[in-house]
């Protein structure tokens, strides 16, 4: 038997609980894995909450990432006692996830654990920091140098643009940080931002071109917002796209694209082949703090639940740790 956080439909309304599953009932895989850490990222709180369309099947087991120990595996690349780590590929949407003592998992979705990497590092840095460190890799294959010009992240005082802040200014960027909460400036800066700007001020209708600013952004709000940074990026500059907590519609012209060579980058964190996603876990073990992992909050599989609450509901919250 096992603890985790059970998702169940009843009446089209998500019910969460915490209970004892047989290890029988684990979804398929050909590796067994001790969970040793996961996360309470958004998406996770929009399942728990039933607030998001997110769980594909039910019942669930959520949690989009983890790290742990091989328990079994009829995996070649895998052994018992095996550090690994699991980011994306539908877990905890389509198949169950990390917020439980034990998954089950196809071995071609887990990479190695980073050499001196810790579970709970691996989970403080977390899907978050893995899409944070895809979007640095995007920008730097497009062209974007240090010294080009300001690099604006937006959405910068959550998950992916905090990290990504770190990121960049490590990277020898000029950061511009853009926020809806002034009263995180200093710790914005303390990160490495170069200049803060009010998200209100991206959150306009842009015009088709406007006077060039950006080198390069990582965006994770999307909408108006990210209309208007392609509007005011530089000539041969380019923006990462991964989030949209301001909308899905881009509403645009062809203007930045054809007549500044401007570049809009996707990013998509859930399906990475095994060499990018080492690639990118490794940079992140080199680039963040060696005590970053000391920076998050650490909670129980009892607290998860309340926790997606208060998260979803706009209470501080804060990067989670969840120690099953």
């Amino acid at each position: 038997m096992f603890k985790a956080i059970l998702l169940e439909e009843s009446g089209k309304q998500t019910h969460a609980s915490l209970q004892r599953l047989n290890e029988q009932q684990l979804t398929t895989g050909d590796v067994k894995v001790k969970v040793d850490y996961s996360t309470l990222n958004y998406k996770d709180a929009l399942a728990i909450t039933g607030k998001g369309k997110i769980v594909r099947s039910w019942p669930m087991v959520p949690g989009i990432d983890f790290a742990g120990t091989v328990l079994s595996s009829d995996h070649p690349d895998y052994r018992i006692g095996d550090d690994v780590l699991l980011t994306g590929w539908g877990v905890g949407e389509q198949t169950w996830g990390g917020l439980a003592e034990k998954a089950s998992v196809k071995g071609d979705w887990l990479i190695p654990l980073p050499a001196e990497m810790s579970a709970k590092r691996a989970m403080a840095i977390g899907t978050a920091g893995f899409t944070a460190m895809l979007a640095v890799m995007a920008l730097e294959q497009a062209g974007v140098k240090p010294g080009q010009g300001p690099v604006l992240v937006t959405g910068a005082t959550g998950g992916v643009g905090s990290i990504a802040v770190r990121l960049l200014a490590k990277a020898g960027y000029e950061v511009h940080a853009s926020t809806g909460r002034p009263e995180h400036s200093d710790w914005l800066k303390s990160l490495g931002a170069h200049e803060i700007i009010d998200r209100i001020k991206l959150d306009q209708e842009p015009a088709a071109l406007e006077s060039q600013h950006w080198a390069g952004a990582i965006d994770a709000v999307g909408g108006r917002t990210l209309a208007r940074i392609l509007s005011q990026t530089r000539m041969y500059g380019a923006v990462a796209a991964c989030g949209l907590t301001g909308g899905v519609a881009l509403h645009t012209t062809v203007m930045p694209f054809i007549l500044r060579g401007v570049q809009l980058l996707g990013i998509n964190s859930v399906h990475i082949p095994k060499e990018r996603r080492i690639e990118a876990w490794q940079r992140l073990h080199q680039s963040l703090p060696m005590n970053y992992e000391n920076e998050v909050r650490e909670l129980t599989l009892e607290q998860t639940i309340e926790a997606a609450h208060d998260m979803v509901a706009g209470k501080p919250v804060g990067r989670v740790v969840i120690q099953p």
